[in-house]
């Protein structure tokens, strides 16, 4: 079984069915555009499925498996997206358009009032549905009939947001329409129960809610919350010990931590390197390593020394020998060692030559050593990382000064500027983020009792310092007259003021000499107070400048400080990769070796397997002779047989000549005395012929008996013979094998000490090239198998002849240019000139023709030709203030015709205002009707009242056709009389 949905915009056609499979067809070809499997068959398939009304999403829903599953278009053609978006559009335009008149209805209605005291307790709960169709979603509520009103409410509200919910289709159904009919009911079963005895009277609890099920529900909501809180505590309880784990490794571990160190004004930053402690174990072996390297550069310099007194011939070589390792030793020669180490902090000397590193305790000792140089370079940049972090934290301090000082220059100008303080951040202070501060928490600090005892007592002597600071008369007084401090500074020139004389407010007239004196000397003193405080603020401003430069001087050097150890940085990162590659190639030669000793260890083994093999299966076969052949050759594979191991298979022997065998003596005896048996009736006297003596019977019994034991014994024995040339050529056979696979365990066995001695003769060598000196091809790693090294004067040799030849090419080259040149210069001006003739040409030609306009004419016949324009211009001046007149005009007439339009829709506003209102009063009117007529149930007068508004709609629809036609039939016939006034006046 299976269904079908259709795509809202019609162009989708999908089918599913119980095997899960969803199909998507087009609906006009009916091609399959996608195929997707979305449940299984065992768990019942798709149950439904629906698609988006804007068709980018398909939900797809299964039948037992309780999955749902979203599906998207991964490829679709552009039209058919523009298609379901313009169907969205027009759906969600015709939704909206909807809503807009449901909400206009809605808001307009009346809220519904019931009164409680005659439903409160006679009507039952009553229930109403919501259902989204959208979603296939359906949610009921239920509420008494006496909340109706609150009901109501929320219908409106709900209706009032519907906007936004332009995809839900919202059915309400109100089963407590009927309230008469119900009402009536009711009353009349409350009056039935009350006439019944006491006995048979429903009890108050029948009506109330089941108390058994919901303590059981409390209960499972109890056990449920105990269950998630137990999950969560142990959730929490494992993030603590990751938390703690995490901590102990990243952080409590190291003894050097991980922070960084950033500039004032650049976007860069440098970190340190983050150090554990070395363990005891990893010290111990250093220093073996490095008294194991000084007893041997000893040893060294010993047979070096009796080197030189066995013979002098060997002499100079030795000297040049010396020589070397000491350039070597001393680090002039940073190429040979394969690094830079030395430059940061690393000791070199201790190290083996290169070309030393021949044994494995060798290679393993080097890595022990490049390990401490590795720590001893990052220990070395760790100590000027610190050095310059504690410059930043007195950097920061040292701004933090000056600030004090800038904000005092600042409050003293009455300058509102924000002054830039650098703080460190979170990776220059790691220790922050494990600690939590009091403004990271948005919650209300928890205080103990004691805690908020203390708080209380705090605050009580704060207060009672504050009330006792305020109570000093002295101090108030101090305040009041001189601002807190008895003598004037200097720094409050800029907030000093003169008081003007009493008699300012008077005319000037007025004052006699005396006070025209003291106002001229108040002139003066103010005068010289702002030529003071105007000294005193350039003073208070070049100061400031001098701050701020400072400040900006000193945070720039940080700036290069840290540039610079930046750039340390990455030159000690070059030096820690290269003494990483020595330790990777030691490694990786260390375990080549390894794997070579174990597929040398592996093969002699299995040598001498097949050499046990080889003798010991001999001695098997004779030390279980005694054991049937039926038996040897089980007691043989169980011989060979080894638990959960490789076995080498071998050609098991079918027989035992040392054994029992179906051609043994036994067998030959058992097989003869049935022959003699047999021979026996033959050799009875009842065969005898007749006639015959009976000696001569016997005679010929006896030689019968001597040819049949004849015979019978040579076909035993050629039975035996043929048993042993099998059992020869299968052990020849087992032999070759074993000697092919030995011969083959030997050659590998020779090739394995080979490429042993190979591997420690040929040793990975680290060079140090300058940059520009190698080419490479391309920019994949090179292959250096048969790279050779070259004396450096060679290539330089080679370098000036080829220089030189490339000089002589350059100039031969630049001489060649400088002729062509030449002649492309001249080929240029030959162009030029006949482009200029062609141009001359073309104008002479063009003044044959010159076209003579009216315009020109008037320029050339006319005298006056300026004042010619100038009237024209004055003309149409006059003209242009006649049409702008003009246009003024019309516009105070629309204008008027625009107030007179505004007042009628000002009139018409009003008249639709109460027209809604009366509207409203009709929707009440025509919903309360539309109640009364459905709980009147009176359908066959709706059917009449139906068929009768049929008629006169379709009368109102005939009577609209024939008004329709009389109007064309009328604007035909105007237009036939504008056509004949048309003809009879063809002047209008």
């Amino acid at each position: 079984s299976g269904f079908l949905c259709l795509s809202p915009n019609s162009r989708w056609l999908a089918s599913a069915a119980k095997d899960g499979v969803l199909f998507i067809y087009h609906t006009f070809t009916m091609d399959i555009l996608a195929r997707k499997h979305c449940h299984s068959y065992q768990g019942g398939g798709i149950r439904s499925m629906v698609f988006s009304l804007d068709g980018k999403f398909i939900l797809v829903t299964g039948e037992n498996d309780g999955a749902l599953v979203c599906l998207k278009w991964k490829k679709i053609k552009k039209i058919e997206v523009k298609e379901a978006a313009f169907h969205w559009q027009s759906l969600l335009a015709i939704l909206n358009n909807s809503t807009s008149k449901e909400n206009v209805v809605l808001k307009s209605m009346a809220e519904w009032q019931f009164d409680p005291e005659s439903t409160s307790e006679s009507l039952p709960e009553e229930t109403f549905k919501v259902t989204e169709e959208d979603g296939n979603v359906t949610s009921l509520y239920s509420a008494s009939t006496n909340d109706m009103t609150w009901i109501g409410q929320k219908i409106k509200k709900f209706y009032s947001v519907k906007n936004s919910i332009s995809s839900i289709h919202i059915q309400i159904t109100f089963y407590s329409l009927c309230l008469f009919k119900k009402k009536k009911q009711i009353q009349k079963m409350m009056h039935e129960n009350e006439q019944v005895p006491d006995i048979e009277k429903l009890d108050q609890q029948e009506f109330n809610l089941d108390i058994e099920e919901q303590v059981r529900v409390q209960a499972e909501a109890e056990q449920e919350v105990a269950r998630v809180r137990k999950e969560i505590e142990m959730e929490n309880l494992a993030n603590c010990y990751l938390q703690d784990v995490i901590k102990h490794e990243c952080w409590d571990a190291m003894c050097v931590k991980g922070r960084a160190v950033k500039c004032f004004h650049m976007a860069c930053e440098v970190k340190n390197y983050p150090l554990k402690e070395r363990s005891e174990k990893e010290l111990a072996t250093l220093e073996k390593v490095l008294r194991l390297k000084k007893i041997e550069t000893a040893d060294l310099k010993v047979q070096k020394k009796n080197l030189e007194i066995e013979s002098e011939t060997v002499l100079p070589k030795e000297e040049g020998e010396k020589t070397e390792d000491v350039m070597v030793d001393g680090s002039a020669s940073y190429c040979l060692i394969g690094s830079l180490s030395s430059q940061y902090g690393g000791d070199t000397s201790t190290l083996y030559h290169q070309w030393d590193l021949h044994t494995r305790e060798q290679k393993v000792n080097q890595i022990v050593l490049l390990k401490d140089i590795i720590y001893k370079v990052k220990t070395a940049f760790n100590k000027e990382f610190d050095v310059v972090a504690r410059q930043k934290e007195q950097e920061i301090a040292r701004v933090k000064e000056r600030n004090l000082r800038i904000r005092e220059i600042l409050a003293q100008l009455d300058l509102q500027v924000e002054v830039w303080e650098p703080a460190l951040t979170d990776d220059e202070i790691p220790e922050r983020a494990l600690t939590v501060q009091d403004s990271e928490i948005k919650v209300e600090k928890y205080l103990s009792q004691q805690e908020r005892e203390k708080a209380e007592m705090l605050a009580k002597l704060e207060m009672e310092r504050r009330h006792a600071a305020m109570d000093n008369e002295r101090l108030r007084a101090l305040n009041d007259m001189m601002g807190g401090v008895l003598e004037v500074k200097k720094e409050d020139i800029l907030k000093m003021d003169i008081p003007p004389p009493p008699f300012i407010s008077e005319p000037e007239h007025v004052w006699n000499d005396e006070e025209k004196k003291i106002f001229r000397e108040h002139e003066k003193k103010v005068k010289e107070l702002n030529e003071e405080k105007e000294k005193y603020r350039r003073a208070l401003e070049n100061e400031l400048k001098k701050l701020e430069t400072s400040i900006q001087e000193t945070t720039q050097n940080f700036d290069e400080t840290v540039c610079k150890l930046s750039e340390r940085k990455v030159k000690l990162e070059m030096v820690i990769y290269q003494e990483e590659l020595k330790i990777v190639n030691l490694v990786y030669a260390l375990l080549l070796n390894e794997e070579l000793d174990t597929r040398e260890a592996g093969l002699r083994n299995f040598l001498m397997k097949k050499e046990k093999e080889k003798n010991l299966e001999c001695g098997f076969t004779k030390q279980f002779a005694a054991v049937p052949a039926n038996l040897l050759d089980e007691l043989f594979q169980l011989y060979k047989h080894r638990p959960k191991t490789p076995m080498t298979k071998m050609l098991l022997d079918a027989a035992n000549p040392y054994g029992e065998r179906s051609g043994s003596a036994e067998d030959y005896k058992d097989a003869l005395t049935l022959l003699m048996k047999a021979m026996d009736e033959l050799d009875s006297p009842e065969h005898m012929p007749n006639g015959l003596d009976p000696s001569v019977w016997e005679r010929f019994c006896l030689a019968r008996r001597n040819k049949m034991e004849s015979e019978e014994l040579v076909k035993w024995n050629a039975l035996t013979l043929a048993e042993m040339q099998a059992f020869l050529q299968r052990r020849m056979d087992d032999n070759e094998k074993i000697k092919s696979e030995i011969e083959d365990i030997f050659q590998e066995l020779t090739w394995l000490q080979e490429e042993k001695m190979k591997l420690q003769l040929n040793l990975t060598v680290q060079f140090l090239l300058k940059q520009g000196q190698v080419e490479l091809e391309s920019t994949e790693i090179p292959d250096y198998t048969d790279a050779i090294l070259i004396n450096k004067s060679i290539i330089e040799e080679l370098n000036c002849s080829i220089m030189a030849q490339g000089e002589k090419k350059i100039a031969s080259m630049v001489e060649c240019k400088e002729f062509s040149k030449g002649i492309f210069q001249l080929e240029w001006e030959h162009k030029k000139m006949r482009m200029q003739i062609e141009d001359l040409e073309q104008k002479a030609r063009d003044i044959v023709t010159l076209p003579i306009s009216k315009d020109r004419q008037l320029f050339l016949t006319v005298l006056n030709y300026d004042s010619h324009i100038a009237h024209h211009i004055s003309a149409m001046e006059q003209t242009l203030g006649i049409m702008d007149k003009l246009h003024k005009k019309n516009v105070k007439n629309r204008q008027k015709r625009i107030k007179e339009l505004e007042k009628c829709i000002s009139l018409k506003e009003q008249e639709n205002y109460e027209l809604s209102l009366e509207l409203k009063e009709m929707l009440v009117s025509v919903s309360e009707r539309r109640h009364i007529f459905e709980a009147a149930d009176t359908q066959h007068v709706s059917k009449k009242i139906a068929k009768q508004r049929y008629r006169e709609i379709l009368k109102q629809k005939h009577l609209r056709g024939l008004v329709k036609e009389q109007e064309e039939h009328f604007e035909i016939l105007q237009a036939e009389v504008e056509r004949l006034r048309s003809r009879t006046f063809p002047v209008l």
